[in-house]
Formats: C-alpha cells, structure tokens, sequence
C-alpha cells in the first residue's frame, strides 16, 4: 500500500488501515467499484468501518457483521443479497490472496461478468 509518509487511515475510525487485506478501498477496487487512478485519492476505510458492504461477506474466516435499519440485508430481496455475498465474499477472499502474490494492480479486479 502506498502513502509513505502517513499511511492510510480510515475515514471513519481514525485509525490506520496498515493491511490491504482490511481495506475497503481494495475491496471496492477488487469488485471493480473504485478505477485504480482514484487509489491514491479516494478515503480509505477498514473493512468493519463499512458495515453495509461488510455484512456479505460470508466466510468462515470473517467474523459475520450484522447492519441494523433500512440497509440490513435481511431486509433486502434475497435473490440479490445471495448474488452480493457470493461476488463481495469472492472479491473478499481474492484481497486475501494479493499479498506476495505478485500480480500487477491492473489484475487484481474480479472480471465484471462473472462472480469468481
């Protein structure tokens, strides 16, 4: 990860974001969400800071986040919550994988038409 001098520090908590494996900023890029021009510019945030896009990832090394009022996602259609985890939990355990894995930044987006 990059700013060398301060580092990334989550918009919400204050507190840095030292991992790209917790970073909601990778986890938007990997989903194809964020262009790569806005990595360096865009406000970072730990993965559990953005509870309403946390709350799909669903594995058994991630601790389940649950969002209470109009954006739980027990409230949503669940042919689309079904489709959402699938593709942020796939795009979760990608970031994962990154580290030391020594692909370029411009492979590291999930493909836009398919889950996996």
């Amino acid at each position: 990860m990059a700013r060398c001098d301060r580092g990334y520090l989550c918009e919400v908590c204050g507190e840095p974001v030292p991992e790209i494996t917790d970073s909601d900023l990778y986890l938007r890029f990997v989903l194809g969400e964020v262009d790569s021009r806005l990595l360096l510019a865009a406000p970072e945030r730990h993965l559990r800071c953005n509870p309403v896009q946390a709350q799909f990832i669903v594995d058994p090394h991630f601790e389940p986040v649950e969002v209470e009022g109009p954006f739980d996602k027990r409230l949503q259609d669940p042919g689309e919550v079904s489709r959402r985890e699938f593709r942020v939990t796939a795009a979760w355990r990608r970031l994962r994988e990154l580290p030391g894995s020594g692909l370029p930044l411009n492979a590291y987006p999930l493909p836009p038409d398919s889950p996996t």
